[in-house]
């Protein structure tokens, strides 16, 4: 189901296969029948970034690519960094001069070229468009080539997988570029097709951003992104991404499964951080936690159900982010 024809080309560092975890003390809380949390925070390099780019790296060493570049907020910076370096290949990482301090020194660690640019993620992926014309670097930028997705799918394989090939009711993800909320959904309908699961009821999936950077929300509630739309950084950096390439692509997921999208401001992020740690004893990324405090609104406006069942991705490490 992966586009790695040889198992020598192989590039990994043991990613996936992490944690769901079953939160009965917040399922009371919010008078919600299940809540599970799919950790991501112990992959690899500390987020599920891993998953995309063991698959990316593992194909452009099967098609002999000798540089890679990619522009990045941070976590797939890191992990393009960690899979270059056990695969011998040159990586070249763009990102924002605001990105987390230990993911520019990991970068650094692993050996890539790291360029910090001020602005947002947009101008990351200029500069990472011109590296790759002008030195023939395989350009890695969120969905413009096909490999990552193919990585990120296996999150949707392993929740059906861990969950007993029973769906939960909604999927709740922190979203920026969106290739971990398409990728799931691709799984779905593989697993469908292969009759591993019978997929008439469709999870509804939740696109979670942050107020200060929330293109989606502006897209599914209104059609179309606010004209005087002015982007801020946020403390959840993996979800400021202004101009998603795949903003078609997510919304078709949102339509075709009845989902929603919903934003959260800056201190709901860090208040469902401290809630989660102090009550179910895990620390969540912001971003992570930008989707527990989606959770909240959503149960608030009774979108989810007393008796359903929901799985909230936390998207990297709170470790990433100090």
């Amino acid at each position: 189901m992966l586009p790695v024809f040889d198992e020598q080309n192989i590039v990994s560092l043991n990613e996936g296969f992490t944690p769901i975890h079953t939160l009965n003390k917040i399922s009371n809380r919010y008078k919600v029948n299940t809540v599970y949390l799919k950790d991501e925070g112990v992959n690899p390099t500390g987020s599920f970034k891993a998953r995309g780019l063991s698959v990316a790296i593992s194909k452009a060493k099967e098609l002999g690519i000798e540089q890679c570049v990619i522009p990045t907020a941070g976590n797939a910076g890191g992990a393009l960094s960690a899979y270059c370096a056990k695969a011998k290949i040159k990586a070249t990482i763009v990102m924002p001069e605001n990105s987390a301090s230990v993911i520019k020194e990991e970068v650094q660690l692993y050996g890539a070229k790291l360029l910090q640019i001020p602005g947002f993620i947009q101008q990351c992926g200029k500069l990472a468009e011109e590296i790759a014309q002008k030195t023939g670097a395989f350009n890695l930028s969120t969905m413009k080539e096909p490999y990552r997705l193919e990585g990120k799918k296996t999150l949707g394989y392993e929740i059906a997988e861990q969950l007993n090939w029973q769906l939960p009711d909604v999927i709740i993800f922190p979203t920026g570029g969106g290739t971990g909320l398409i990728g799931i959904w691709k799984a779905f309908h593989e697993l469908e097709q292969l009759n591993w699961i019978t997929f008439n009821k469709k999870p509804r999936m939740v696109i979670v951003q942050t107020k200060n950077c929330n293109p989606m929300i502006q897209i599914i509630k209104n059609g179309q992104k606010q004209n005087n739309f002015q982007p801020q950084h946020s403390i959840a950096n993996g979800l400021v991404v202004p101009t998603p390439f795949a903003e078609k692509s997510m919304l078709r997921v949102i339509i075709e499964s009845n989902g929603t999208g919903i934003d959260v401001n800056e201190e709901e992020i860090q208040k469902s951080m401290q809630e989660i740690a102090k009550t179910e004893g895990l620390l969540l990324s912001p971003e992570g936690a930008a989707a527990f405090a989606g959770f909240k609104k959503l149960t608030e406006k009774n979108w989810i159900e007393a008796h359903e069942n929901v799985c909230i991705v936390n998207t990297g490490s709170w470790y990433k982010y100090h």
